[in-house]
């Protein structure tokens, strides 16, 4: 079941001095019931009558930049305050490589206010958390509850909890640009692309027990089974070919391979090294609060992927003081005078960490009925889609020369490749200044978004649309829709990314 043995001292202390343990899972089964789905789309999601009592829980600071910079860089806080730097250049149409139009901005708005109108109206309770598990369901198909029913009622529901979080840790690994033409054919002989198109497939991969080294038990994820993965059960797990090109395919197995590594860690990972034993560790972690459910601080959950998932990430990243720092690049944009630290010239985005985050917190909360406190402290997410979105309403316009350097590296990379296209845009590598800014801004904006978008629904306190809400609804299915509106024989977005399969 991939229990593990706890360490001592597991226990929070109450202020009256006594110990009073956080629930075990099998008291958590206890108080479980898996309901349906809302949806063959979402899993269910609606706003309680009578919400339980949650009591306030302080969380832990980040570190001082100016004693532990590497730290700080990595932690979730620092993702908003150093991106709200560049969001207040871009107010004043101070980027260095966007002319900013905040005029559009209200054009922005009213684009994406229609689009949850479309969908919601006038149910916007409704709307799922921004998250991997409706990927899996697209084309109305609840593919989800048809794996939990396939399974024997013999397993609870932490064993399902865990079952879930192996596979939508590998699937949000796997997420990463995967280019304009490729494509899998599901086991229906349905066609899916793109992010959906690598949910449905990572899913197959997991039902056919690619990640396990369990015979007997092929829906699981463990060290031994990614450590058996090479580019070629990868590519035929993708259906990569010569005419069915996929990006960075060498670095998402690199990735997976060493994850594996990764998994080595007992106290986070059990030992039988699944990531679903984190499941355990969050439960069992001395900050975790007991109320009439088990509460677990975001800072936790972040602990856990952006500390124990940190080998994965390639060597050539970013780094402080030795200490490798993920996805956070350098960026010219950044306030800077003689005084200026390395570390203050960083901007951390950590989007793949942020998209597990948003991911593994939907299966905790409805097979586990976990609460997060902090998770007020994620950002919008840095990628294409969210991006894409305000380049082609046109708040951002990329500047003429570093549009012109774009189109000369997309011009190469196609001759390198053989392939043309039937749509050109401007393509740079992720670490470039242009990218790095774009995926900045696109933060701030985010956050912008969500605050007028609420104004013009007129939803106000606990009515509010969350951030996670209005990524799902909004901003990352306005951003595609606007693309295949703009670039409709690719759908792709308006700058391209050279992708090695991390990033995007």
């Amino acid at each position: 079941m991939g229990l593990f043995s706890r360490k001592k001292g597991a226990s929070s202390t109450t202020s009256g001095g006594s110990q009073k343990n956080s629930p075990s899972l099998a008291e958590i089964d206890s108080m479980s019931s898996q309901s349906s789905l809302k949806s063959p789309q979402t899993p269910g999601f609606s706003k309680m009558s009578i919400p339980p009592t949650i009591p306030k829980v302080a969380l832990p600071k980040a570190p001082d930049p100016l004693v532990d910079p590497a730290g700080y860089l990595r932690s979730i806080g620092a993702v908003r305050e150093r991106t709200a730097l560049v969001l207040d250049k871009a107010r004043r149409n101070q980027l260095n490589h966007f002319d900013v139009d905040m005029g559009k901005f209200e054009d922005t708005t009213r684009f994406v206010v229609s689009i949850i109108k479309r969908d919601f109206f006038p149910d916007y309770a409704s709307i799922p958390p921004h998250g991997r598990w409706q990927h899996f369901n697209v084309g109305g198909k609840d593919r989800i509850a048809d794996m939990l029913a396939s399974w024997p009622s013999s397993v609870d529901p932490s064993e399902r909890c865990r079952r879930l979080l192996d596979l939508f840790l590998v699937s949000v690994l796997l997420d990463a640009g995967a280019g304009t033409t490729w494509t899998y054919k599901s086991s229906s002989g349905k066609m899916f692309r793109r992010s959906e198109g690598l949910a449905i497939a990572s899913l197959e991969m997991f039902q056919a027990g690619l990640f396990s080294s369990n015979s007997s038990q092929p829906h699981q994820v463990d060290g031994e089974g990614l450590r058996g993965l090479t580019v070629e059960k990868m590519a035929k797990g993708l259906q990569v070919s010569e005419y069915n090109p996929i990006a960075g395919l060498e670095g998402r197995t690199g990735l997976l391979i060493r994850l594996a590594d990764a998994l080595n860690n007992q106290d986070l990972f059990g030992a039988d090294a699944r990531p679903g034993n984190m499941l355990d560790y969050l439960i069992s972690h001395p900050t975790t609060q007991a109320s009439s459910v088990p509460i677990v601080l975001l800072p936790t959950l972040w602990s856990v992927l952006i500390d124990g998932l940190g080998p994965i990430w390639p060597a050539s990243r970013t780094a402080i003081d030795g200490t490798s720092l993920g996805d956070a690049w350098p960026l010219s944009t950044m306030p800077s005078d003689a005084t200026t630290q390395p570390w203050e010239t960083i901007v951390p985005f950590h989007k793949l960490s942020q998209w597990l985050c948003y991911s593994l917190m939907q299966p905790m909360s409805k097979l586990i009925h976990i609460h997060f406190a902090g998770a007020e402290l994620m950002t919008g997410l840095p990628e294409y889609r969210n991006g894409g979105l305000f380049i082609d309403t046109g708040v951002l316009t990329l500047k003429a020369d570093d549009e012109k350097r774009g189109l000369a590296r997309f011009r190469k990379e196609g001759e390198l490749s053989g392939k043309g296209s039937m749509e050109v845009v401007p393509m740079f590598t992720p670490d470039d200044d242009v990218i790095v800014e774009w995926r900045a801004v696109t933060v701030g904006f985010l956050d912008l978004l969500l605050e007028e978008v609420n104004n013009v629904l007129d939803l106000q306190g606990v009515d509010k649309l969350s951030l996670p809400q209005m990524l799902e609804a909004g901003s990352w299915k306005g951003g595609r829709e606007m693309a295949e509106i703009s670039r409709p024989n690719t759908q792709c977005p308006p700058i391209a990314i050279l992708s090695d399969g991390t990033v995007f």
